[in-house]
């Protein structure tokens, strides 16, 4: 549905620091599923570990929190504000994300009112949990 172009016109984030490769599906106000392809010339695999890389945990989260940015930008009312964290819970890793790993990420609205929000998140790895949240953001300008 948004290829990087998209993406990049939505979110303020960029290299290397931009988390998200594509959307695959958007429901406004409602879900998205994103995709993150996980290579191994990530800057992060330098030092996290070099002789056994792994995404970090916080990362993958916020590969989350940036497809939660997507789903609650796409709506007008919202265009061109700026999606920030006030709160993360729930937060639980149940694997390993490693270099040539794809990220399926899914992340459903529970709540928008105003410029607040919770969403929960799910990052999946061949179809299965590798992390998970509940997360809060502000959206400012």
């Amino acid at each position: 549905m948004y290829d990087i172009n998209d993406i990049k016109s939505m979110l303020p984030h960029r290299y290397p620091f931009l988390l998200i490769d594509r959307v695959l599906e958007i429901v406004p106000k409602q879900r998205i599923v994103a995709l993150k392809n996980v290579t191994a010339n990530e800057s992060y695999f330098n030092g996290h570990f070099p002789a056994k890389p792994v995404m970090p945990g916080v990362l993958i989260i916020e590969s989350m929190a940036q497809a939660a940015g997507l789903v609650v930008l796409s709506q007008d009312e919202h265009r061109g504000k700026v999606p920030y964290f006030t709160g993360i819970d729930n937060a639980r890793f149940r694997r390993s994300v490693v270099p040539g790993d794809q990220i399926i990420i899914e992340v459903e609205v529970l709540r928008i009112k105003g410029n607040v929000g919770r969403v929960k998140g799910w990052a999946k790895v061949d179809n299965q949990v590798a992390a998970e949240a509940e997360m809060m953001f502000i959206l400012g300008e």
